[in-house]
């Protein structure tokens, strides 16, 4: 027998969100904008599909996540974050939610009777907001949710593909204005209510250096203005350590970070792991793509060199369908983007810049020469 639900708590509003507001937020209005009228109260929850902030690692989708929360968590009846990267995560959670909500379950030894009666509370109760934050594996995330309900859902989330789960929001690296606010106002080279204009023309223009070189990552920026902030350097101070000590600088942790557990560094070196562990060939192209220009990488280089891309990689490329796979697994972790109109690769400039890093030189060199040879068998072809 089914145990009844309990009734919507009137006079106890629960949030659960795990940060505080920050201060140093910046940009993403037209993100947030898009957001609120998707997930809009004013509109029927059985009908509105659940949404997924993909992107990047280190992009800034947790934090949109946190700002759409606080903006705009007035027009929700109950604010839910769960963290969805493990199902374990998402298990712990949910039991903790089942404490705030009071259920009968609350207690129960077997976690799985817990959660069913969450969900069962969240298909019968509505005017909720539910963040599954690094939901990588959506189909995992999906399990713990109600086949129907009346409230609302909003995934972070690095998997490009999202299916009928929920409809796709990217969030991106930001532009120079943007990115260079963060950064100064990161820093307390700037404060937090005075604009961009005022502030002074060197910090700007070696901010502005710094955005670029990081190419508009936020936890990139976050992670220099914090050092410049402890070591009391300048902006141009770092842009020449950074020169020399990249892989120091973006591994290193800082104190005022808290809400940042990981570092671009840690966080990339998942990802890496994770990819060569579920498809060789695709480490390996990614490998190559880190020393071919970043914006406009034609899968035809990979097709027609596929002979000079060694075994794994080599094999993939000459199969359409290997080299799909390959893609996907990618994709997955929003590590390459796909243009699939123009047959056109791209990736992040930071992200070749951390798998150099992470080389040794004798492999450096070995995919430096690979993607040279790559290029003039393509080319030669291509002439053909």
């Amino acid at each position: 027998m089914i145990p009844p639900i309990p009734p919507p708590l009137h006079d106890s509003r629960i949030w659960t969100i795990p940060y505080a507001r920050n201060p140093f937020f910046t940009g993403r209005e037209h993100l947030l904008a898009l957001l609120h009228e998707r997930l809009s109260t004013a509109r029927t929850a059985a009908l509105i599909q659940s949404q997924a902030l993909y992107g990047l690692g280190g992009i800034g989708k947790s934090q949109t996540a946190a700002e759409y929360a606080f903006r705009y968590g007035d027009d929700y009846a109950h604010m839910f974050w769960m963290r969805a990267a493990t199902s374990e995560t998402l298990a712990a959670d949910f039991v903790t939610l089942a404490e705030l909500l009071d259920l009968p379950e609350k207690d129960e030894q077997d976690q799985q009777r817990t959660v069913a009666a969450v969900k069962r509370w969240l298909a019968a109760n509505e005017g909720w907001l539910l963040i599954l934050d690094n939901a990588d594996d959506l189909l995992i995330a999906q399990e713990f949710l109600p086949t129907s309900h009346k409230g609302y859902i909003l995934f972070t989330t690095r998997a490009q593909a999202t299916g009928a789960i929920a409809a796709s929001v990217e969030v991106e690296q930001m532009n120079l204005q943007e990115g260079t606010l963060l950064l100064l106002r990161q820093a307390k080279l700037l404060d937090i209510d005075t604009p961009l204009e005022q502030a002074q023309y060197a910090d700007r223009a070696a901010a502005e250096r710094i955005v670029r070189e990081m190419d508009g990552l936020p936890l990139a920026l976050v992670q220099a203005g914090a050092y410049v902030e402890e070591t009391g350097c300048s902006l141009d101070d770092y842009l020449r350590l950074y020169a020399t000590h990249r892989k120091d600088l973006l591994a290193r942790r800082s104190n005022l970070l808290l809400d940042y557990p990981e570092t671009v560094a840690t966080t990339w070196s998942l990802s890496f792991q994770q990819v060569e562990q579920a498809n060789p060939a695709a480490s390996d192209l990614l490998c190559l793509c880190a020393f071919l220009a970043p914006d406009a990488i034609p899968e035809d280089l990979l097709t027609r060199g596929a002979a000079e891309l060694g075994a794994v990689l080599g094999a993939a490329t000459a199969d359409p369908f290997k080299l799909n796979e390959a893609l996907e697994v990618l994709r997955r972790y929003s590590l390459v983007r796909r243009d699939g109109s123009t047959h056109m690769l791209s990736i992040h400039r930071l992200v070749q810049t951390v798998l150099k890093e992470s080389m040794n030189k004798e492999t450096q060199r070995a995919w430096a020469e690979r993607t040279v040879r790559a290029r003039q068998r393509s080319l030669s072809r291509r002439r053909l």
